[in-house]
């Protein structure tokens, strides 16, 4: 299968009709800043993740999303698999068996691992590999992680509403996330 890239998906008013263009059991990548996200395409609009730390201080499950969600306002494209153990209704088998899963770990079971299991059967990162073989290319990574989770704590601050009994800005107090677990398990890499 040859490399497909959509457009933005955020305001496309064409988004069914590139739905209809996606396989189910699809592979697909929406690049962020630093990284790429991935998951796979189960038809009707949505899509099986690994939401880890997107837009959260907690590591979230393997979840459905909107294609739109998953999009995020990037562009999306599909990962040609010519070498894939399973195909189609068979991929999203696989990503549905593991649904509500909560190991997210970054180095060794993160989104790209996720879902080349579902592919080939292996769980593998050539992102966490190219960041191993070059130690600038993980330090930029990690800057723009820690960016996004910047712009996700200020977006999540400016939601919280403002008391209206005449209080200061300096008496008023933004809640505080919880504690994120930032332990980064470096175990035996498949690199």
């Amino acid at each position: 299968m040859e490399t497909l890239y959509l457009d933005p998906l955020s305001a496309s008013p064409e988004l069914a009709s590139i739905e209809r263009v996606i396989e189910i059991g699809a592979h697909l990548i929406s690049e962020r800043d630093g990284y790429a996200h991935h998951g796979i395409y189960a038809g009707h609009g949505q899509v099986i993740h690994y939401g880890g730390f997107e837009h959260s201080v907690k590591p979230r499950p393997i979840e459905y999303i909107a294609l739109r969600g998953f999009a995020a306002g990037k562009g999306v494209r599909v990962q040609a698999e010519p070498d894939a153990t399973y195909a189609g209704a068979d991929v999203v088998e696989r990503a549905k068996s593991r649904l509500g899963e909560d190991q997210y770990q970054l180095l060794t079971n993160n989104c790209e691992h996720f879902c080349t299991w579902c592919v080939s059967g292996v769980g593998r990162s050539e992102q966490v590999c190219r960041c191993l073989r070059n130690p600038w290319v993980a330090i930029k990574t990690l800057f723009a992680l820690a960016k996004g989770e910047l712009h996700a704590f200020r977006d999540r601050a400016r939601r919280v509403r403002r008391p209206r009994h005449g209080l200061s800005r300096s008496s008023e107090s933004l809640p505080i996330p919880p504690k994120a677990d930032w332990r980064i398990f470096f175990g035996n890499s498949p690199c």
